[in-house]
């Protein structure tokens, strides 16, 4: 995948561990009225379908692992459409090598929390693969995640703004993609596994203090880690 980072004029970004980051204060948006809540303690099925990889009830909560004849990482997707939004949940690594929480444009990719045990990275992503379209990484944050500890991620996006959590770790952009339609949100796993629990997904509005709370955060890009190596990695396929 062809990515930037900070590139044109029309992208803002900014990144923040603070205790404003800690808090569960409103920060882009506004919670609302819950479209999905469930603690992913039952088998998945419906309304999510997994298009790549095992997806099975381990211990309790959803594990997610690649299948190596999938030559893909695995992808489990609920298929809705979405306007502005707050999605929270929590994963845990049990050896994979990746995950994401993924949500798609009309025809392709619109953006992501993009977690390795070592980065943490929110981003816009590649809206065409093939084409001239640039994934574009609004921060990339060094972790050191460690196997069978907890993390919660929240992904909030209101207009043309996303922002992204995980755990006390923040960062957030803006771009007309965002603008579109947002539909399927999903997860992913690169390798073996992932679990996953406690997901709620429900309705924003734009917290009437989010100009207020982005005079906080940091310059864009004053703080991007080194991309991580990928070796051998598949090209992620469309509306997967």
């Amino acid at each position: 995948m062809k990515s930037v980072v900070l590139s044109a004029a029309f992208i803002t970004v900014g990144l923040l561990s603070s205790p404003l980051a800690a808090a569960d204060a409103p920060l882009l948006a506004v919670p609302g009225k819950i479209i999905l809540e469930s603690k992913l303690d039952t088998a998945p099925g419906a309304p999510w379908r997994a298009v790549k990889g095992g997806w099975e009830l381990k211990e309790g909560a959803w594990r997610g692992s690649e299948k190596a004849e999938d030559k893909h990482g695995a992808v489990t997707r609920m298929n809705t459409k979405l306007k502005d939004f707050v999605i929270e949940y929590e994963f845990k690594f049990e050896g994979a090598k990746s995950t994401s929480l993924s949500i798609n444009a009309v025809k392709d990719h619109m953006a992501r929390i993009a977690i390795t045990p070592n980065t943490v990275s929110i981003q816009r992503d590649d809206n065409d693969h093939e084409g001239p379209d640039k994934a574009v990484v609004f921060a990339r944050i060094s972790v050191n995640f460690q196997p069978g500890t907890w993390h919660k991620v929240r992904l909030e996006m209101v207009g043309d703004t996303l922002l992204g959590k995980v755990d006390d770790l923040v960062a957030w952009g803006s771009n007309d993609l965002f603008k579109q339609e947002r539909a399927n949100p999903g997860f992913t796993v690169g390798g073996q596994s992932v679990d996953f629990r406690n997901l709620t997904i429900r309705e924003a509005t734009l917290n009437p203090e989010w100009e207020k709370v982005k005079t906080t955060l940091p310059a864009p890009g004053s703080q991007l880690a080194a991309a991580p190596t990928r070796k051998g990695a598949a090209r992620p396929k469309k509306s997967e």
